[in-house]
């Protein structure tokens, strides 16, 4: 049976806390948190914390900057980006995928919804959500009204993650991955 996008692969180490980490290779590219896509840089000894720890080097791939970020860090997710046949593989299921259906009574209950989404990390979710706030949008365009700043940006948010992790697992420019959709689907 194939892996569901985005679900934990087989955790290899605990932490002193007890709770499972993963560890990743010098090379690897991974989700880090709402950073998105990184690469493992390096693994160096740094004191972290006041201790001397093992820490993963990471270069955001849509960001020029350097995170340092313990190896057993279970505070932040981390995560390999998906393969290339599953992100072809979601591509193809686009059509299918429901729109999240996100209710709220305040501004704020809807930005903690959509926080919690964009938190799973999981790419089908994104795509939902997406797909809500594009038909949020278009509602608010047929009533001459402007989509709210909150959708708008968690918008944003979820186009940022979602198509920087696909443009990593296509090797495509992350500008060409709306083209590359449109090729392979019809949406």
């Amino acid at each position: 049976m194939a892996r569901k996008f985005a679900e934990p692969f087989f955790l290899s180490t605990k932490n002193l806390f007890g709770r499972y980490f993963m560890q990743f290779a010098i090379g690897e590219l991974i989700i880090y948190g709402k950073t998105g896509v990184c690469r493992v840089v390096d693994i160096v000894e740094k004191p972290f914390l006041g201790v001397v720890q093992s820490c993963y080097q990471l270069q955001p791939i849509y960001q020029s900057c350097a995170i340092f970020t313990p190896v057993n860090n279970c505070n932040v997710y981390m995560r390999p980006i998906i393969t290339r046949e599953e992100a072809e593989e979601l591509i193809a299921n686009m059509p299918s995928v429901s729109p999240e259906i996100v209710s709220a009574s305040s501004p704020r209950e809807l930005t903690e919804k959509y926080d919690k989404i964009i938190k799973l990390h999981d790419c089908a979710k994104l795509i939902s959500l997406t797909k809500s706030i594009y038909e949020k949008r278009e509602k608010a365009i047929a009533n001459k009204k402007k989509l709210s700043a909150i959708d708008e940006r968690f918008l944003k948010k979820a186009e940022d993650l979602l198509f920087g992790e696909l443009a990593a697992a296509l090797d495509i420019d992350k500008t060409a991955v709306t083209g590359y959709i449109e090729s392979k689907v019809n949406i």
